[in-house]
């Protein structure tokens, strides 16, 4: 809405369909995994009750948060909306976004199997023998989730759709990611050069959302 109004756009729905396309040319079709130590962990969007962590819950969205740790520093991290939290979909999402080689901190849930995940080519530690809630062993992974909340729920106020929740994962990203640039220009000047990178988006194309992998 702030969108249309400064813009003296028609309507809602153009504004909706320009942020969409920016969303989408936030992603370099090039850019580099994370890599080194990871710490991955999954989050539940939305919804008002709890669910079980393998199924899921009805009204709920389930988000692979990935980040790499240097020490007492974080890294860069990668937000993916998954269907569900089984080892088949937990290694789909970690073979997109982690180079092959890190080392994987995890709990103890079953989807983050030590055998297969050496298997694919990575190196894995579990920080806590059970996925149940404890001490805080995943600490950056932990704080991304919750930026990620106050955000979706203050600057969007919670107005969005599981369907279209890969966009606005992709726009957080984005932000943090270049939360330490001195310059906001060349945010704009990455966007522009993304925007270059990618092929054209239609409106069409953003109706019915993406699909969680």
């Amino acid at each position: 809405m702030s969108l249309q109004k400064v813009l003296g756009l028609g309507s809602y729905h153009t504004a909706w369909a320009w942020l969409h396309k920016f969303r989408s040319a936030m992603i370099s079709p090039n850019r580099e995994k994370l890599k080194g130590f990871i710490e991955v962990d999954e989050i539940f969007i939305g919804g008002e009750k709890s669910g079980k962590r393998g199924r899921g819950a009805e009204g709920k969205a389930l988000v692979l948060v990935a980040v790499e740790k240097d020490g007492t520093r974080i890294g860069r991290a990668r937000l993916v909306y998954i269907s569900d939290a089984s080892a088949l979909t937990l290694n789909q999402a970690i073979k997109q976004t982690i180079e092959l080689g890190s080392v994987l901190h995890t709990d103890g849930w079953a989807g983050y199997s030590t055998p297969q995940l050496k298997k694919l080519g990575y190196e894995h530690i579990v920080v806590r023998k059970t996925p149940c809630l404890g001490d805080n062993l995943l600490p950056f992974a932990n704080m991304i989730a919750s930026l990620l909340k106050r955000w979706l729920l203050g600057t969007l106020q919670g107005g969005i759709h599981a369907t279209h929740l890969g966009y606005y994962l992709d726009e957080f990203t984005f932000r943090f990611n270049r939360r330490k640039s001195k310059s906001r220009g060349l945010l704009f000047y990455r966007l522009l050069q993304n925007a270059l990178d990618i092929a054209p988006r239609t409106e069409a194309s953003f109706i019915g959302g993406r699909k969680p992998i």
